[in-house]
């Protein structure tokens, strides 16, 4: 599974999460959790409802 998938699937069961929360949760280095972030928001899959939270897209 792809760390962006995981991703998805972790925010698809919380409201909205920090990069450093995300990285903590899937035991990920939060480098590579912010570049995963960023292709997901450029594929419009992420919103940002507040400075420095990201949720699902819905």
């Amino acid at each position: 599974m792809e760390l962006t998938d995981k991703i998805i699937e972790l925010l698809s069961k919380s409201d909205s999460m920090r990069p450093g929360e995300i990285a903590e949760a899937l035991a990920i280095d939060k480098k590579e959790v912010d570049k995963a972030i960023k292709q997901l928001k450029n594929e419009e899959r992420l919103i940002s409802p507040k400075r420095c939270y990201y949720s699902l897209n819905k």
